[in-house]
């Protein structure tokens, strides 16, 4: 019975520091943040509360890095309501764990060689202002040559 413990306490042990080491090692590199830089054509969905439908309009995003920094500038253009157009500066933090507030949940290399974050933030429904834990997904791909 002594064994049994031990061994269960042992694994138990294994298992809580190797969620905890995944859970450290959640970063990216300023190389990968870097193949943002540039001029993006795309667009973007959200579910439109009064239809209760999707609704997708064109969004465009223009990334520039300042300097030798971490931080971006995101120019948001929307080409059909510029009224929306925003810019923002995003700093990728020191110890590469968050982007701007948003703790960096996971990184991952897609089968077909594009590179997945996602990005978690407590912040509010814009709608209902009722409490909601945002996720923001952010492909960072390879063009084709």
């Amino acid at each position: 019975m002594k064994e049994v413990k031990v061994s269960l306490t042992l694994i138990i042990a294994l298992i809580t520091i190797t969620i905890c080491n995944a859970q450290s090692n959640t970063k990216i590199s300023l190389k990968d943040f870097e193949q943002l830089v540039g001029s993006w054509q795309g667009s973007l969905t959200y579910l439109d509360y009064s239809t209760g439908k999707p609704y997708t309009m064109s969004a465009d995003i223009d990334i520039k890095r300042l300097k030798k920094t971490n931080n971006f500038i995101f120019s948001n253009i929307y080409p059909k309501e510029s009224s929306a157009n925003s810019i923002d500066t995003v700093t990728l933090s020191k110890d590469r764990r968050y982007i701007g507030k948003e703790f960096i949940k996971s990184t991952k290399k897609l089968a077909n060689g594009n590179n997945e974050i996602i990005t978690e933030k407590l912040g509010q429904d814009g709608n209902d202002n009722k409490p909601a834990n945002n996720k923001i997904y952010l492909y960072i791909w390879q063009e084709l040559v």
